[in-house]
């Protein structure tokens, strides 16, 4: 039984055209010619916007690297191990892993009850070595880009308790920092229609952006999504607020639910910049959201605000996890500030981290 099945190879052609997400693989080679292999998937039309690197070492290699780094999309791994080896460094390598990333093994053993093993213990895709380019990029697809896949873009809301408490300056930091350190793709959806900050604090001035996409006239889909979003730096990614009073803003309750939608279908990391303000789609945005992060300055009404909007986030996601609590510009001169530790003990929320104020920033 062979599980690289040739057969796959007419998958695309019933399936489109069809591109997979902005993800990035690393794979872990114990040889050059299987390097060869896996570095000519990107010539593949559907891995257009896939960042792939290569590495020696396999496993073992893997295992290494991601003791102090991050893991990607996806991770590669071919190795010459016997089969009960392979389970063993698998297991390894899993205790390195983050949540969410998968694994495709590329093995040299044709052996249906260690592919069923593989399989059970979490691993994506195992591939019989010789294999074609073609049969690898198939599996890449199944796994990201099919009808069936689920998606792959995690994402975060930042919402301020208060006007000026800093919500957006630390969202777009943010999504910054995920580019610079993660290395994977990141879309800012700039949701301050009228007043959104985030061109002016990358210096864009896109031609088009989230008005676009919220309110064309036939459906939105992802590669008109794509097309909409501006590249502000590498792995950076923007979908820009009008910022024209020309007309009113007037958003329907569910209006954004398939733009955030589209966007974790296409994109790693979403980070949703949503403006100081209580609405219908801000509360079924912030509903449909993986995380969110309330950023509040030390005074009275930050702290009434911040406990209403924790308050009202708990009653809509029961089952989720709790807000994350930012506090931003502690420490400034000659302003009576609630200590910290006291503010996170009133809103009941766990501090996630603190931002000095500093006049020069």
């Amino acid at each position: 039984m062979k599980f690289d099945d040739e057969n796959n190879s007419n998958n695309f052609a019933s399936t489109g055209t069809r591109l997979i997400p902005r993800i990035t693989i690393q794979a872990f080679c114990d040889h050059s010619q299987t390097a060869e292999l896996v570095e000519a998937v990107v010539h593949d039309r559907r891995m257009s916007r896939v960042t792939l690197t290569s590495h020696n070492g396999g496993v073992e290699g893997a295992i290494e690297a991601y003791k102090s780094s991050p893991t990607p999309n996806l991770i590669i791994i071919e190795t010459s191990l016997m089969a009960e080896e392979i389970i063993a460094s698998l297991d390894r390598l899993a205790q390195v892993c983050d949540a969410g990333t998968k694994v495709m093994v590329l093995g040299h053993i044709n052996d249906v009850i260690l592919y069923r093993e593989l399989k059970n213990s979490g691993v994506s895709e195992y591939i019989v070595l010789p294999a074609s380019t073609q049969v690898i990029s198939n599996s890449i697809y199944e796994m990201f880009a099919s009808e069936g896949s689920q998606p792959i873009g995690r994402s975060v809301a930042f919402i301020g308790a208060k006007g000026g408490a800093g919500s957006s300056t630390i969202a777009h930091n943010c999504a910054w920092s995920i580019a610079e350190n993660l290395k994977q793709d990141v879309l800012i959806l700039d949701m301050d229609l009228g007043f959104g900050t985030s061109g002016l604090n990358f210096n864009q001035d896109p031609a088009k952006g989230l008005g676009d996409a919220l309110f064309i006239e036939e459906k939105i889909d992802a590669v008109m999504l794509d097309r909409l979003m501006s590249k502000v730096a590498n792995h950076v990614n923007l979908l820009s607020a009008p910022c024209l009073l020309d007309r009113t803003y007037d958003v329907g309750d569910r209006d954004f639910e398939s733009i955030i939608e589209l966007s974790q279908q296409i994109v790693p990391a979403v980070v949703l910049d949503i403006p100081h303000t209580w609405n219908g789609w801000v509360k079924h945005s912030l509903s449909m959201v993986d995380d969110i992060v309330i950023v509040a300055e030390p005074d009275l009404a930050n702290l009434r605000n911040a406990k209403n909007i924790i308050d009202e986030i708990r009653k809509m996601r029961p089952e989720e996890a709790d807000p994350i609590l930012i506090m931003n510009k502690t420490g400034m001169v000659k302003r009576p500030e609630i200590p910290v530790s006291e503010f996170a003990s009133s809103v009941e929320c766990q501090l996630f981290g603190e931002i000095a104020f500093d006049a020069a920033i």
